[in-house]
């Protein structure tokens, strides 16, 4: 038996295998208007192509909890209920072929407010639909980019009642998993690293300080999210710096305060806080990280990080170095990648009626 599409449970829903898509912007919503952040016809074939190809979870893409939550203006939103509406269209069509829904909360923090990476990815301002980011500091993420204004006490209450409100709208979706955005140098991993975090405040300076934040956010979401389905949060296990970040001793010792808060899986990346640093990116150059956590704590993992061959994806689970692997532009390239690894490895893979002659 595969170990790669053996099910996996998590409180009360029970994931098809083990290949699962990770959240990746596709910056295709429109900037603004009734329709801003709103799914459409490219995010539905999106991700139903992945789900007709055999994925057994798809997290949807970052969205934002509130128009200056997003990374760009084209990012998708979960702000009111007209974006609520066109998302059950994708979670019904997910759910029709087996495949588990699921979505990241996000707020970009201090790295909002770009343009579309294929027109260079730079801040933008409100001549083309930006507006000004906010941060636990005013430190700006690189050269060029503004200084972001530093959130007062209240303002970081307020975001975290928009995570608890997107959370509520996310059920009402039809999702049946949510995930806390605390990575890739985003408003949570401001304020975890020492490296973007300045304050001397209750949130800022020491460990319990910096992820007080977090952990506040997770419990405002947890207390939205039913007891029968299960919350992931995602990390960068390491700001890739040698001094004064965010550490993998540090992702270890997070991963059992997360659990302890009602988190169920550690979704496991590295980087994006700091420009500067320097990533020794390779083929599953992010496995350690996510296998440090499954056998240091309790907390089930999945990882991610240019993981595209199928031995490759069938090790890292065999091994027990993750309980999952999320395959970003791997499933990009190859919409039906599960299943041809199910052919190749012996697995047992949904495939819709309409594609029998493929089998």
């Amino acid at each position: 038996m595969s170990a790669l599409f053996e099910t996996y449970t998590l409180r009360d829903v029970t994931i098809p295998n083990r290949v699962w898509m990770p959240p990746m912007c596709q910056y295709s919503a429109a900037p603004e208007g009734p329709d801003a952040g709103v799914p459409n016809d490219w995010h539905f074939a999106h991700y139903a192509a992945r789900a007709a190809g055999g994925t057994g979870l798809i997290i949807v893409e970052a969205t934002g909890i509130s128009p200056e939550g997003r990374i760009s203006p084209y990012d998708l939103g979960i702000w009111n209920d007209t974006q609520v509406e066109a998302f059950r269209r994708i979670t019904s069509f997910l759910v029709s072929q087996g495949t588990v829904p699921a979505i990241q909360l996000a707020h970009a923090g201090r790295k909002a407010s770009t343009d579309q990476p294929w027109k260079g990815g730079a801040p933008v301002g409100p001549d083309a639909h930006g507006w000004q980011p906010v941060a636990p500091s005013e430190v700006p993420f690189a050269d060029g980019h503004p200084v972001p204004t530093e959130l007062t006490v209240t303002e970081i209450q307020e975001i975290v009642g928009q995570f608890a409100d997107a959370a509520r709208r996310a059920l009402a979706a039809g999702f049946e998993i949510a995930e806390v955005h605390g990575a890739h140098g985003y408003l949570i991993n401001e304020f975890l690293s020492p490296y973007s975090n300045h304050r001397t405040d209750e949130y800022g300076g020491s460990y319990e300080n910096r992820t007080r934040f977090a952990l506040q956010v997770v419990d405002a979401v947890r207390e939205m999210w039913p007891d029968d389905k299960p919350l992931f949060f995602r990390i960068s296990a390491t700001d890739w710096l040698e001094e004064d970040g965010w550490t993998a001793d540090d992702t270890v010792r997070f991963a059992a305060d997360l659990k302890a808060h009602g988190i169920d899986l550690l979704d496991v990346s590295t980087g994006g806080n700091a420009s500067r640093a320097r990533i020794p990116v390779g083929p599953g150059y992010q496995v350690p990280f996510a296998a440090r956590v499954k056998a240091e704590t309790t907390l089930p993992v999945a990882a991610v990080g240019l993981i595209t061959d199928v031995e490759q994806a069938e090790k890292i689970i065999a091994n027990g170095e993750a309980d999952a692997v999320l395959l970003g532009r791997e499933l990009l390239r190859s919409p039906s990648w599960a299943r041809h690894a199910a052919r190749e490895l012996g697995g047992d893979v949904h495939v819709p009626d309409q594609y029998h002659r493929s089998v």
